[in-house]
């Protein structure tokens, strides 16, 4: 069965803050103010609002570090037919998407939903352009198997760099296999799996758009680097510090961390 990726990892997200192990109960007890400038904390949710490239913003963070072991399968997002390359039929085309391998877990940091909008001033032309999901960072070992991607995608492997920078059709339902002729061309499908991280840190650039046209997101002030623009439909763009687990096209059991 199909599922919505977006809808079901923010279901386990979401889960996260409304089931725990236990239940915790504290009573309130009032302090001094001496008391209470030594303390200090942070909100779980933030809202930033800017403007870049005609567009206005809007972001709801999640300021929390979450441990996720998850396994999805059968994403289709984006299911139109696209005159530029109809690909496989959907926008991205995902068979099995695992975070965490068995006895492990994947490492999220600041998840956001950031909403897009055109003419946000005038309220007789103001429109939702689309949103994208993304991660602050995220670490860990992904069992991917991809049929076809549209994005901005760079994974390094033993045999150099897979990049659809180097797709003559700008990255649109990407399999893997169009490439400029010195680029490493390797079908999609053959990668296992990625590495998200490195002794650097976590991946940092990781986003899925939906936009009703082509959008170009701010620069991202993690790395330092202005992502591709999102093109209409649904866009993933991962980038940053990711490593093939294998080109075989073995994706890593996953039973779960007990």
């Amino acid at each position: 069965m199909n599922r919505s990726f977006l809808v079901t990892l923010l279901l386990c997200l979401s889960l996260v803050f409304c089931v725990g192990p236990k239940s915790a109960h504290a009573q309130g007890k009032p302090i001094d103010d001496d008391a209470l400038s030594d303390v200090w904390g942070q909100a779980l949710f933030t809202l930033d609002n800017t403007s870049a490239n005609g567009y206005d913003f809007s972001r709801i963070t999640i300021n929390a570090d979450i441990k996720l072991n998850a396994n999805l399968s059968g994403i289709r997002l984006g299911e139109y037919t696209n005159s530029i390359r109809n690909g496989t039929g959907a926008d991205i085309d995902i068979s099995k998407l695992q975070f965490g391998t068995t006895g492990t877990t994947v490492s999220v940091t600041d998840p956001y939903i950031e909403f897009v909008y055109a003419n946000a001033a005038d309220a007789s032309k103001r429109q939702v352009v689309g949103m994208r999901l993304g991660f602050g960072g995220i670490q860990g070992n992904i069992g991917l198997l991809m049929n076809a991607v549209s994005g901005s995608l760079l994974i390094n492997t033993a045999s150099g760099a897979v990049d659809s920078k180097n797709d003559t059709l700008g990255g649109i339902r990407w399999d893997g296999t169009s490439c400029a002729n010195s680029a490493t061309c390797m079908a999609l499908s053959q990668i296992g799996g990625v590495t998200a991280g490195d002794s650097s840190g976590a991946s940092r650039d990781f986003f899925i758009s939906v936009l009703k046209s082509a959008v170009q997101f701010p620069t991202n002030t993690a790395t330092g680097t202005t992502p591709d623009a999102a093109q209409s439909g649904f866009w993933l763009n991962w980038r940053d510090r990711l490593t093939a687990l294998n080109t075989t096209g073995t994706v890593p059991a996953n039973t779960g961390k007990k």
